[in-house]
């Protein structure tokens, strides 16, 4: 398992999407589900970065975790100690409505989802716990 702990700061957003790319490339992921798992990332990291310590300042632990059993599956998690928030508990936005009739936020942790396997939350010891998962597409690992 790989960490990077950085602060939840927007200015970070291309050193965490660099490195969670670079675990997604070595473990022998295609460029569209890398880019799926990017969006996600990217969404993920901005709510921390935006929310979880406003107006203070904090960090982010960030793990990543490739399994090579039956299927190939990076699995990351985020972990700050910032307000607790459950995002899997916001319901989903109807996305039948047009953009302007439509409820603000929610669409971001909507499309994480999809382009994801997993996604759970849980609050332990303080910290906000989000973990995704990602099954590569072909059945072996690199």
């Amino acid at each position: 398992m790989r960490e990077l702990e950085i602060g939840a700061e927007l200015q970070n957003m291309e050193t965490v999407r660099s490195y969670v790319t670079e675990q997604l490339e070595e473990a022998g992921f295609g460029p569209k589900q890398i880019m799926e798992v990017e969006l996600a990332v990217e969404e993920i990291f901005c709510n921390i970065a935006n929310y979880a310590y406003k107006p203070e300042k904090g960090n982010v632990l960030i793990r990543c975790e490739v399994e090579e059993t039956d299927k190939c599956r990076i699995t990351i998690e985020f972990i700050d100690q910032g307000v607790p928030y459950n995002p899997l508990e916001r319901s989903n936005p109807d996305i039948t409505l047009e953009a302007e009739e439509r409820d603000i936020g929610g669409l971001g942790i909507f499309l994480s989802k999809a382009m994801t396997d997993s996604m759970d939350y849980r609050y332990e010891d303080g910290k906000n716990i989000l973990v995704i998962t990602k099954e590569r597409a072909d059945e072996t690992c690199a």
